[in-house]
């Protein structure tokens, strides 16, 4: 299971392998704010509290786009963060502004 937050509310749903974050918000019609789908604007920043093991590593665009720091606690872009294997995660869109 997966706990996806946002600003207006918490949806808890199937993880689903494959899919990013983003991709199953959108796919369970939850506003995840953002706008290229490819790790550049940021909008879909986000934090996940449980689970970071079950999704893939960084992406490029992420070490890119996020600080270190904000890697090392455990922020993610929703657009690149992979789920890679089932189990609880829990994560909560975390944008800039």
């Amino acid at each position: 299971m997966i706990t996806l937050r946002t600003r207006k509310g918490d949806k808890t749903v199937e993880s689903e392998t494959g899919l990013t974050v983003l991709e199953l918000a959108l796919k369970h019609k939850l506003e995840w704010g953002h706008s290229c789908k490819r790790g550049t604007c940021a909008r879909c920043r986000c934090f996940v509290k449980e689970g970071r093991e079950r999704l893939a590593p960084p992406t490029e665009a992420e070490l890119d786009r996020l600080e270190p720091e904000e890697i090392e606690l455990g922020y993610r872009l929703g657009c690149q963060a992979v789920i890679q294997e089932t189990g609880d995660v829990s994560v909560t869109h975390k944008p800039y502004f």
